[in-house]
């Protein structure tokens, strides 16, 4: 949990600033402020540091998917192309909205194989939910080649991979839209909290609109506001923002450790043959949030994830074997499977694209069975990394020989 490893005196001060004015709502009270406007400054950082000319910051990452779709004219009967390794917020928010995700083939990058893709798009496809896992993303050049070839709207959830780039450019800056999180195990935090960023003005005053109830925010009183759509409420608040924009400061020195931290993690790891890392497109653009890696079956994996626990290795770091992970893989998600809902959406009164229980996808449960991620923490002391280390390489020598 990178952010949530650097709370300090940073925070509290950007905190303490509004509950002095004690205006905890993002609009409006220009009065009381005495000029602190956190949301806005947190998304004008965001912007800058992403590269992008506009940013909104809202509720959470699974809202911004939710915002993001809703602004890209995403809705119901619209067939979105998704993945079967993601967390789950990303297929809520394609049918809360009214569309129907289709499940598509990842790679070895984690991500949406352009191949997959491609085998998953009929005529009813309108766009590609990209989602760039564990840090690092996805063959990018590709799949925005084949989302402009067959006229489909890229959006990337880059949720966990903040900081990530391709080639000096970073995540969430080559589909119309990028989604990120903020909760409080993301690469930084504002305890809850999301953004979507974009590079078209269009586009970004439907995104500031639909996430508060339509409002134009023109003017300074909020009642008397046009609304010149439908939305609802997805707003964040001054004090999340707060805690957030205190982050964003720190995010050049998060990525210099996670990197830091992760290489001698892969070298310890890669002493041992049957081990295989993942694919990176980019080395130089990893954020370096997980430590991923392959092994050459399902019952070497299961074997190794035991003995890292037998050996300590949770007690320093995260082991996530995510075949059996309830949330970010599809092999669990039985509610979603079965289509549950308190209510009825569109999905239950329109013919679905898939049978969510006989999913084909042999190269993703190929992968996800022999996957396995540990988390890269920023605080760690070089005596801690060496213990972890070395708690590594035993626990491999004895699971593999």
């Amino acid at each position: 949990m990178p952010g949530s490893e650097l709370f300090g005196a940073e925070e509290r001060k950007e905190v303490q600033d509004v509950l002095e004015t004690g205006v905890l709502f993002r609009y409006n009270h220009d009065a009381q402020r005495k000029g602190h406007w956190k949301t806005r400054e947190f998304e004008a950082a965001l912007a800058k540091f992403n590269g992008v000319q506009y940013a909104h910051a809202c509720s959470s990452g699974s809202t911004a998917v939710a915002i993001a779709m809703a602004a890209c004219g995403l809705g119901a009967g619209d067939e979105v192309i998704v993945p079967a390794f993601t967390y789950i917020a990303t297929i809520e928010g394609a049918l809360l909205g009214g569309a129907l995700p289709v499940f598509a083939e990842i790679d070895d990058t984690l991500c949406l194989s352009v191949e997959g893709i491609r085998k998953a798009i009929t005529p009813k496809t309108k766009a590609v939910v990209l989602v760039h896992m564990c840090g690092s993303m996805a063959n990018i050049e590709e799949i925005v080649a084949l989302c402009k070839e067959k006229n489909l709207v890229l959006l990337e959830d880059t949720a966990q991979a903040l900081g990530a780039s391709y080639k000096g450019r970073a995540a969430g800056t080559f589909g119309k839209v990028g989604c990120f999180s903020f909760d409080f195990f993301k690469i930084i935090t504002c305890g809850e909290g999301g953004g979507v960023i974009t590079n078209d003005k269009a586009l970004y005053h439907l995104i500031d609109q639909f996430s508060d109830h339509g409002h134009d925010h023109v003017g300074d009183n909020r009642g008397m506001e046009a609304h010149p759509i439908i939305g609802f409420n997805y707003r964040i608040g001054e004090m999340n923002s707060a805690v957030g924009l205190a982050q964003i400061r720190k995010i050049d020195y998060i990525l210099q450790q996670q990197r830091k931290h992760k290489k001698a993690m892969k070298a310890a790891l890669a002493k041992f043959p049957q081990v295989k890392f993942r694919q990176i497109p980019d080395e130089n653009g990893d954020s370096a949030t997980f430590m991923d890696f392959f092994l050459p079956d399902e019952a070497t994996t299961r074997k190794v994830v035991a003995a890292l626990k037998a050996e300590g290795v949770a007690n320093l770091t995260g082991i996530q074997y995510w075949y059996d992970n309830n949330y970010h893989y599809i092999r669990n998600w039985e509610h979603l499977k079965a289509l549950k809902s308190p209510a009825k959406m569109p999905i239950h009164l329109l013919e679905k694209p898939q049978d969510y229980n006989n999913l084909d996808l042999p190269i993703t449960e190929n992968l996800m069975s022999r996957l396995i991620s540990l988390v890269v923490k920023v605080a760690w002391t070089d005596e801690q990394l060496k213990e972890l280390t070395t708690k590594i390489e035993k626990a491999l020598t004895s699971a593999l020989g």
